[in-house]
Order: C-alpha cells, then sequence, then structure tokens
C-alpha cells in the first residue's frame, strides 16, 4: 500500500528535479509537493507544483518516479489533480513532456489532456509538448466519474 506526504518541499522537489534532465536547475522558491511512500517507507515517486499564476489559476505539475515504481494507481491520480483543482481553485494545470515521451503522453491524453506539439521546447534537438488539463476536462474524465458514482453510491 502507497502512503503519501506532503510538504518537504526540498527533499521531494530535489527527488524530482534529479530524475527529469529539463528540470535539474529546480522549481524556483515557491513550490508544493507531494511524495508517494512505498511499504517500505522509501520515496518512490514525487510531484511538484510550480509556477503557480493565481490571476489566470493555472499551475504547472513535475512528476516523477523510481525506474520501476509501480505508483500512479487510481487513488495517486485522485490526489494529483485534487490538490491544484480542488485545494487551490486551478482552472488548468500544465506539464510540459518531451515529445519522444510517447508512454506518458499516451496516458495523459487518456486523462483528458489536451496536447500542442512545441519544436525545440527543450532544447534544438528536442521538441516539447505542452499539456493542459483544464478542471472541467477533469471532471469529466472516465477516472473521476466513476469516482463520482461510487461517492454518490456510498
Amino acid at each position: 500500500m502507497l502512503d503519501y506526504v506532503y510538504g518537504h518541499e526540498e527533499i521531494i522537489g530535489q527527488f524530482v528535479a534529479q530524475l527529469i534532465p529539463h528540470c535539474r536547475r529546480g522549481f524556483g522558491p515557491n513550490i508544493a509537493t507531494i511524495g508517494v511512500i512505498n511499504d517500505a517507507g522509501a520515496l518512490i515517486a514525487g510531484l511538484v507544483y510550480h509556477n503557480w499564476d493565481p490571476e489566470a489559476g493555472i499551475i504547472e505539475l513535475s512528476g516523477a518516479a523510481l525506474p520501476g515504481a509501480n505508483w500512479l494507481t487510481r487513488r495517486t491520480l485522485a490526489l494529483m489533480y485534487q490538490y491544484p483543482f480542488e485545494g487551490c481553485g486551478c482552472q488548468m494545470v500544465v506539464q510540459r513532456t518531451p515529445a519522444d515521451d510517447k508512454r506518458l503522453l499516451g496516458i495523459l491524453a487518456t486523462y483528458g489532456f489536451d496536447l500542442v506539439t512545441v519544436q525545440r521546447l527543450f532544447g534544438r534537438e528536442r521538441d516539447g509538448v505542452i499539456c493542459t488539463l483544464t478542471v472541467e476536462a477533469w471532471r469529466n474524465n472516465k477516472f473521476n466519474r466513476k469516482r463520482e458514482q461510487l461517492k454518490e453510491a456510498a
């Protein structure tokens, strides 16, 4: 069973930054984090919320996990997006993803993100994708509809 820790911005921020090449310089001073802890008490994944723009209602999300970590559960997905949409009142979450990360892009598309390819987003030789998820798309994706149906039945 997984557990989740909030805060610990420096530790979780460094954990995520070390696993994502384009984030190795860090996320800046104003971040929020969620860590995913396995049964042994080890940090196996982290989420960093950064570049918060309260006037626009937009926050950027960066996340990473150790190779082979089984962390992206329905509960993790629910917590991952409850924070920006319910906790912060965001109207949109933004993620920057390398265009060659087809696995992650497939997950994001299935979850309801809109994907826009941007040439050279990660440098001269590497295209990227701006991935955006609105609060409406999040509320209406198949994962949340099922969660809401379970709440109503209880």
